[in-house]
């Protein structure tokens, strides 16, 4: 049995271009596109950019002043839930951040990171307090939900907006069990 080269590549050609193209065009219209257009009739967004990986979909969001962060979340998660499915969403937020702003969240940083770390999340409500009292023009407000703690400084016409991810408790072995 002769094996003829010629058709035997043009095969194989066409069969890997319709596999991936196929996986890249599903990707684009069945995932990115629908999440991009959700992301876009939330209230409070300006402008959405959809990546997926393996096991995550990561969107970065431009916010007006006025958002609020944690809808913003809930929206995505619930409306596109058919389309991210089991993968892991995972959002980063910009607003209109000035300088005060940033030099305020420095400010509390390590307040907040002491209460993530600790899993005393009522820290960061009182940081955020404290900031308020620091920095005159500047107030905060703080959400939670069973993914995310949620955090905006807003200054007149500038925010910011900082999602920290919650971890949840792992599960350790203990030694002499």
């Amino acid at each position: 049995m002769k094996i003829r080269i010629l058709p035997l590549t043009i095969t194989a050609a066409l069969t890997a271009a319709i596999l991936f193209g196929g996986w890249f065009a599903y990707r684009h219209y069945g995932i990115v596109q629908p999440l991009d257009r959700i992301a876009g009739s939330v209230p409070g967004v300006t402008n959405a950019v959809v990546e997926t990986t393996n096991g995550h979909v990561n969107i970065d969001l431009q916010l007006k002043q006025d958002a609020n962060i944690a809808e913003v979340y809930r929206r995505l998660k619930k409306d596109g839930a058919s389309e991210i499915g089991s993968k892991t969403l995972t959002l980063s937020a910009e607003g209109t951040a000035n300088e005060k702003l940033e030099q305020a969240w420095s400010y509390s940083l390590f307040d907040v990171a002491q209460a993530m770390e600790n899993r005393q999340y009522t820290g960061i409500r009182e940081a955020m307090n404290k900031l308020s009292d620091q920095y005159p023009g500047v107030t905060a407000e703080t959400s939670m939900d069973e993914d995310n703690v949620y955090v905006t400084l807003r200054d007149g016409e500038n925010a910011k907006f900082v999602i920290l991810p919650r971890q949840p408790a792992a599960l350790e072995v203990w030694p002499n069990a």
